[in-house]
Order: C-alpha cells, then structure tokens, then sequence
C-alpha cells in the first residue's frame, strides 16, 4: 500500500487502540485480513490481561495497547490492502484500506472471512490457548478434537474453544486451590463421557505441574466406560470412574474441587449440595433445564409480564441461580456467575463459580427466605441443606 493511505490508516488505527483501552471489558478481537493479489492472509489479536496476543502467519507476538496502530499498518505496507475487523459486545467496526481509499464504517461480522481465519486455526500448532496443539496433541486427539494429521478438525474449533474457555475461566480457582493445598482432588457429579475432566487433568498436571485426582460420578454404564476406555489410552491413571446416584455420595478422602456441567433442573441442587455435604472448597457449575422454580413461582406485580411464556421461563432461569447463590452465600461461598458461552450457541450458557471463604452469613439467608416467601417457591437446594 501507499504511504499516504499507510499513514491515514494508521490514524483510524489509533482511534481503535483508545477505544479498546477504555472498553477492555467488552472486547472481543480483532480480525485483519491482508490481501495480496488473490491471497489473504490473517491475523488475529486476542486480549490477554493487559497486553495484545496477535497470530499472524502462525506465529505469535505480544503487544502492547499502544503499539497496536503502528504494528498493524507496518504490516499493510507490504500488502495491496487490508480489512480490520474490530469486535466487542454491541459494536462492529471495519476498516477497510487500499490505496484508493481508506474508511471506517459500522459494519456486520464478515462471515466469510471469519470462516477463513477460522480454517487457519486448524492449521496452527502454537496458539495463545490453555490446551496448546503441539503439546496437547494425544489428549485433544483421544477427545476427539483433533484428527490424525495433527490438525484441529474443522467442525471442532468452537468446541476447543469452548474446552479452551472453560479452563481460562477457572484458571485462578485452580491455581488458588493448589497454593493452598498443594495438590487437587476433583469429582466430576453427572460426568458422561468427560471430555474436560481430561482437559483439567492435563491442564493441572502438564501446565500447572501439581498432582491432582480425579472422580467421576454417572449413573449410565455407557459413558462411565467410554471415560474409563479414554483414561486407559491416555494413561491418566490418576483418574478413577464410577456408576453412582449423587444423592447419597461420601467422599472417602479430601475432595477439592467440584464440577457439575449442564446438569438438569434439580441435579445441580443435588451436586451443589454433594459439595456442601463433603465440605468442598471451591464448586463450578453450569447449570440447565431451570424447571423447578418454574412450575411453583407467581409474582402478581409480574403478572403482565409473565403471562408471555418464554419470559416466565427466562426469569425462572435468572432466580433460580440468584437464589442459589444467595443459598451459598448464607453458607460463606463466595459466588461469581458469568458467561460460559455465546448465549448464540444456547441459553444455558452461565457457569457459576463458588468458593469457601467465610463463615455462616445470617443475612443472606434471611433475604433467600424472604425472595422464597414472596415467589411461593421452595427450592432443592434449600431443601437439601435445610430441611
């Protein structure tokens, strides 16, 4: 490209740097597709805590904020043209830059060339990620991630992105719990086939470098062999499988952490209440199939609103896990909820993660009886602890 479209880009460039400092919290990534003749060439640049990750022709580099305008249009100078695609939470923002013109413009996400970078990633074997291609290879393969060429299958890269996530967003719950016990015991409640009970366990063993154990609860036969066959041709003999109701679970040795994922309706409450029961440090869960608060609770100011089904059913989701986590909070949990996945892929997309820090917190559980007296809902889980 021109220096004098070069440098115009640059400028736009600049305006994105400060915005991405000033929204961090709902940033995305950034997509720049470089064009050469009837080549493209992607890069992509990901947040990580305060610096940019950018991949660009398989390799990566970290920038600063700051150094993000000059970086990129340095490159553009050795293509013919270039479209950025910047992402966050509500916004869309493309640049598009040739040397006949250069402009901003509010724009929709360019599937296509999205699809692109995409296919590029299953040919990367040194991504930014948790669970790393290149060192990852035998369980991300065994999982069915990967294929036997060494390359993330094409119809699996949200899924290992999805893999990816979950261990980004319990990171420091792990790392906490192995400062403080110097080791982790795991039990997976309603495991089925596993796949990220085997990606922790590489994640804590291979990547933290701390023992750990792990069990995994199921009452189908089925998958309890299917994870049983998985361990024994990853050698994970670390990890042990067994057909058993959750209802009545002793621990038979100190368990650390807890994870129930996509449980049904009351299985949550049940696993929650496992962890409660066996005095378990730290609880992830991500819950589904909120029924039980939907059949019982009325609120007549609502009434208007709640006659619509589907809101109902919405607001029934977001109470329950409110009134869960006050139930924990009235233990000393401390509870954070967030986004697991794109509520694009499924509703149910919200992980709770809860750890022991206090003791008994009268007040929580009076504002619980008080929410449970005005909706005319009695829950599992209080059940389950209290009654």
């Amino acid at each position: 490209m021109k220096k004098q479209s070069v440098q115009k880009l640059a400028l736009l460039l600049k305006g994105l740097e400060q915005r991405l400092e000033e929204n961090s919290e709902f940033f995305k990534e950034i997509n720049a597709l470089y064009k050469s003749g009837t080549k493209t060439f992607t890069a992509r640049l990901i947040l990580r805590e305060k610096d940019i990750i950018m991949n660009f022709n398989g390799r990566n580099e970290k920038l600063k904020i700051q150094d993000l305008s000059e970086r990129l249009s340095n490159i553009a100078e050795s293509y013919e043209a270039v479209t950025v695609n910047y992402d966050e939470r509500g916004t869309f923002l493309v640049i598009d830059a040739d040397d006949k013109n250069v402009k901003m413009r509010t724009g929709e996400r360019q599937e296509n060339s999205l699809k692109q970078f995409e296919n590029e990633t299953s040919r990367i074997s040194d991504r930014e990620y948790y669970i790393r291609p290149g060192e990852a290879d035998e369980l991300l393969k065994a999982i069915g991630i990967m294929g036997s060429n060494g390359k993330i299958k094409n119809d699996m890269i949200r899924k290992y992105n999805q893999i990816d996530h979950f261990v980004e967003l319990i990171d420091g719950m792990l790392k906490n719990l192995a400062e403080k016990y110097g080791s982790i015991n795991v039990i997976d409640c309603g495991c089925g086939k596993s796949y990220l009970t085997f990606v922790l366990n590489y994640y804590i063993i291979e990547v933290l470098k701390v023992p750990c154990h792990f069990i995994g609860l199921d009452y189908s036969d089925t998958v309890i062999n299917a994870s049983r066959e998985i361990a024994n041709k990853l050698g994970y003999k670390n990890m042990e499988f067994h057909v058993k109701n959750i209802d009545d679970y002793k621990a038979d040795s100190k368990i650390h952490l807890l994870i129930s994922l996509h449980a049904c309706d009351t299985a949550t409450d049940k696993a929650i209440a496992l962890g409660i029961r066996n005095n378990i440090s730290a609880m992830v869960v991500v819950p589904c199939c909120h029924r039980e608060m939907l059949s019982q609770y009325n609120y007549e100011p609502f009434a208007g609103i709640i006659k619509h089904g589907i809101l109902k059913a919405r607001i029934a989701d977001a109470l329950t896990d409110g009134m869960r986590a006050l139930l924990l909070e009235s233990l000393g949990y401390k509870v954070s909820i967030v986004e697991y996945i794109s509520p694009l892929e499924t509703p149910k997309n919200l992980m709770m993660r809860i750890e022991k820090q206090n003791g008994p917190n009268k007040s929580a559980r009076e504002e619980y009886e008080k929410l449970s007296s005005l909706l005319g809902v009695d829950l599992e889980l209080y059940r389950q602890i209290y009654k």
